[in-house]
């Protein structure tokens, strides 16, 4: 008799759902919480007849569900036609890096340089990190640089402007005048 297991047999399965169980208990756990911590939120009613406990109540029960829902999953034969992993089996630390020194920079500079700035500048380190860790070529010419700085710009300039301009709500920039 063969005990030899195929992997694509249920005995294979059940061992890779615990992951996913895991998962799902985890977000279940977060939203359960953030449900504890609505409790003590005000529920008066404030600009646009919702109170302040509002949001905070919706994504409890959103992540709830969700949570529900993933450990459901996951106990009735796991998450069905997942593609294989992809990417390489070690860990990229270079990589790892490059995007955190990019989120640790934003924060630490958006009040010296403002908001488009420093997020352009995360932007920039982030995308560096991530082209290094998918082998790309040609990450240290100028151009390569150049563009990604353009790009960074172009995202969090409209950022800046839509919340400064549009929703009177203010960021850190790097003159008085709220474009820039």
């Amino acid at each position: 008799m063969d005990e030899s297991v195929d992997a694509d047999s249920p005995i294979a399965a059940r061992g890779a759902t615990w992951p996913q169980t895991l998962v799902g208990v985890g977000v279940l756990a977060t939203g359960l919480a953030l449900a504890f911590g609505a409790i003590g939120i005000s529920s008066e009613a404030g600009y646009g007849g919702v109170g302040p406990n509002f949001l905070p109540w919706l994504v409890s029960i959103v992540l709830t569900v969700c949570g529900a829902w993933i450990v459901w999953e996951a106990r009735n034969g796991g998450f069905r036609d997942m593609d294989a992993p992809s990417g390489a089996v070690e860990t990229y630390w270079s990589g790892f890096v490059w995007v955190s020194a990019g989120l640790l920079l934003n924060a630490a500079l958006i009040t010296t340089i403002g908001f488009i700035f420093s997020c352009m500048l995360c932007y920039l380190l982030a995308v560096q990190g991530l082209r290094r860790a998918s082998g790309q070529g040609g990450v240290n010419s100028p151009r390569t640089w150049l563009v990604d700085a353009v790009t960074g710009v172009l995202i969090s300039a409209p950022v800046f402007w839509m919340f400064t301009q549009f929703l009177a709500i203010n960021l850190p920039g790097l003159t008085s005048t709220g474009w820039l």
